[in-house]
């Protein structure tokens, strides 16, 4: 890696652990903790790569990248930041920064983005007067998450804001599609144009797509859990679509169900996944952003305060509960759990016994939409089966099937166990009904990776 590179940040060991590791790459290092400084030497022509934090003491580094670009069009510049919110990732984008990453930061993906970005030359910004104004959020919006799940998604999100390309939103039942839709249409350049939400119900009649369109004029179209849409509905959409000229409205759809799946299974229409699956946007379940779960219900405990409720934290072991709950309603389960919780506590910290008494009432886990209606565990491995069978072309498969099938089938099942426990092997065992030396038994004999964490649920 080879030239300079500007590093600000208030924090002095992060401007250290830059320092060395830029300049064993081989690059020249000035770091410093003040936004005025940096903007000297970026004046006075220095640099070739400005790594800056966000807050700093004496301005907003996000506020800076404008001037920056003015003053050194195609310098490229990497925002890091603790403000670890989608607002963070579309303001840099918006900003046109070179790339954006979250606190804590990965040192080795950090050092290859900026490798990357001394290699690659930034296209010129464009004139002053058709910068745009900045961006403020229309509402609330819970897309909170530090994350590399969710920071992964906030990056896309800025990526994709101000694209035609058609948009899929997926992810299970209250994770929050919608609100990822709506900031895509709030924080690009249709934002003052019309967000038109379409349900089943809106398609129904020959009418319903010309309807849609005249309300949503060249703004943007969220086809709202697509995969419920019968066929008849499906053809309009599709007609629809095709019918669509150079100012058509931006498209986007939400879909908790396996859209492939029912693809596959002709229930849902190939010419119309294809149409709207120009970018896929998986939004993670809280289960698989378990660290997130602190944050959000700090944000939840602050939002019902403004809205006027008694204010109220939770002590460090109601915390710790609902951290581990498996919250199979996701993010929206989670926000109505924390209302509930700051209605009904007597006090203003929330106990594990309050907590307790919350969850005790509610679902463990609740199937996930996607199969054929009354779909078990059963028929899902019989289609399989078939189709392994089928694959062979009227030929017999190798013999030994049966010893085959089952350890391919354990092999998963002992891995997910133990990582719905924390690679906890005591549990793993009580868990599947087996004892423990069989299970060690079984890692070592099918080459299982172990890792000890705390458990997710």
């Amino acid at each position: 890696m080879d030239g300079t590179v500007l590093v600000a940040d208030d924090d002095r060991t992060i401007r250290t652990v830059l320092t060395q590791a830029l300049t064993r790459a081989g690059c020249k290092v000035h770091a410093t903790s003040s936004l005025v400084t940096l903007m000297r030497w970026v004046e006075e022509g220095k640099g070739d790569l400005v790594i800056s934090d966000v807050i700093m003491p004496d301005g907003n580094g996000l506020e800076a990248l404008p001037k920056i670009a003015q003053e050194r069009p195609g310098l490229p510049v990497i925002v890091i930041s603790a403000q670890n919110t989608i607002m963070t990732a579309i303001q840099a984008a918006e900003a046109e920064a070179f790339d954006y990453l979250p606190k804590p930061f990965d040192l080795p993906d950090l050092m290859k983005r900026a490798a990357r970005a001394l290699e690659v030359k930034r296209r010129a910004n464009p004139a002053p007067s058709t910068a745009k104004a900045p961006v403020q959020p229309k509402e609330d919006l819970p897309l909170v998450g530090r994350t590399p799940a969710m920071q992964a998604l906030y990056r896309l999100v800025a990526r994709v804001m101000n694209t035609d390309l058609p948009v899929l939103i997926t992810g299970e039942s209250g994770t929050g599609k919608s609100l990822i839709a709506r900031a895509i249409h709030d924080f690009s350049d249709r934002r003052t144009l019309p967000f038109v939400v379409v349900s089943a119900a809106d398609l129904q009649t020959m009418e319903g797509p010309a309807t849609v369109i005249s309300k949503a004029k060249n703004g943007s179209i969220l086809f709202d859990e697509v995969g419920d849409v019968d066929e008849e509905a499906q053809a309009r959409i599709v007609r629809m679509l095709d019918s669509f000229t150079d100012n058509a409205p931006r498209i986007m759809a939400t879909s908790q169900a396996n859209l492939s799946a029912k693809m596959e299974s002709g229930a849902f229409r190939q010419d119309l996944f294809y149409r709207l699956g120009g970018v896929t946007i998986n939004v993670p379940s809280l289960r698989e952003r378990v660290d997130d779960i602190p944050l959000l219900a700090e944000h939840f405990l602050g939002r019902a305060e403004r809205d006027g409720l008694s204010p109220r934290r939770f002590s460090p072991e109601a915390l710790d509960l609902v951290r581990a709950y498996s919250w199979p309603g996701n993010v929206r389960q989670l926000e109505n759990t924390i209302r509930r919780l700051v209605v009904t506590a007597p006090e203003e910290e929330i106990t594990r016994t309050e907590t307790e008494a919350v969850l005790g009432n509610q679902p463990a886990m609740e199937p996930l939409k996607g199969g054929g209606e009354g779909e078990q565990l059963t028929s899902s491995v019989a289609k399989h089966l078939r189709r392994y069978f089928d694959l062979h072309g009227g030929m017999l498969p190798p013999p030994g099937l049966y010893q085959r099938i089952l350890r391919e089938v354990e092999a998963p099942l002992i891995e997910i166990a133990l990582d719905a426990v924390g690679g906890n092997q005591a549990k793993c065992a009580d868990l599947l009904g087996i004892n423990r030396n069989t299970l060690r038994k079984k890692i070592t004999d099918l080459d299982i990776q172990v890792t000890r964490r705390r458990k997710l649920m």
